[in-house]
């Protein structure tokens, strides 16, 4: 009895998870993808013209925490000018925003 309530937490725990990630995939296609590709490099035509940088080096990635990125999110980005380059993510929960940072990650080669 004690082996099928582990296994079916665990199951349950699993599904959970499996449900999160594929929230943050969707919320990937559905809002960031326009400008940073599905790829996350950047080539779509507003991401060209914006001049994103491309997520998938790591060298880029290392410009910024978790936490950099979350505020990035909400608050949207300024170029050096004050210029808003990235507006702000709108429809997310912070949890939602926190969920997406590991899948930028993944992102990187």
């Amino acid at each position: 009895m004690k082996n099928s309530a582990a296994l079916t937490a665990a199951l349950l725990l699993g599904t959970a998870l499996t449900a999160h990630a594929a929230d943050a995939k969707t919320n990937w296609d559905d809002l960031c993808a326009k400008c940073h590709g599905t790829d996350g490099k950047g080539q779509t035509k507003m991401g060209k013209k914006l001049k994103i940088a491309d997520l998938t080096y790591p060298a880029v990635q290392a410009k910024f925490t978790d936490a950099q990125a979350v505020v990035a999110m909400k608050e949207g980005i300024t170029d050096q000018s004050g210029k808003q380059v990235m507006k702000p993510v709108e429809g997310l929960s912070e949890e939602d925003m926190k969920a997406l940072v590991p899948l930028v990650r993944a992102l990187a080669k």
